[in-house]
């Protein structure tokens, strides 16, 4: 089996609801290693570089879904201090199916119980949006671009 890095990201809505301990923790029970880990404060230009290959996408088609989609990354509409957001690298056997096993659907309401997102997501009344708490790559040539755009080089632990 081939050892892969995967990117996940504890999102505005995880932040706000100071939920990171708890996704960590899961995250954790993989097995996989933790090889990076950082608070990041999420930039127009990195929101935009990170969902670039969604742009006018399926729903993303809609300008203004997609400039929907920076804004919740960058923590607009939850109000998040400093536009934090945790980003963090796990590495391992098939890392990517792992870490998407845990995380879970990213509807939360198709999200199987036990996930991250199945037990912290919730769809927003207020604004409609999926607030399911946590990025995930969703293979691993997406992992290894998102890795690149997050984390330089230099900023993961060698195992």
């Amino acid at each position: 089996m081939a050892i892969e890095k995967t990117l996940v990201l504890i999102k505005p809505d995880g932040m706000r609801r100071r939920l990171a301990g708890l996704a960590i923790d899961r995250l954790d029970g993989t097995r996989l290693e933790m090889v990076a880990a950082k608070v990041v404060s999420v930039t127009e230009e990195l929101a935009r570089k990170h969902y670039a290959l969604l742009e006018g996408q399926g729903i993303f088609k809609d300008k203004k879904m997609y400039d929907q989609l920076i804004n919740f990354i960058k923590g607009d509409f939850h109000e998040v201090a400093g536009r934090r957001v945790i980003a963090m690298v796990y590495q391992g056997e098939n890392a990517v199916k792992e870490i998407r096993a845990v995380v879970g659907a990213t509807n939360p309401e198709s999200a199987a119980p036990g996930t991250i997102r199945g037990s912290f997501g919730r769809i927003s009344s207020k604004h409609g949006h999926f607030e399911n708490v946590v990025h995930a790559s969703g293979n691993a040539e997406e992992a290894e671009r998102e890795v690149g755009i997050w984390f330089r080089p230099e900023e993961l632990v060698a195992l």
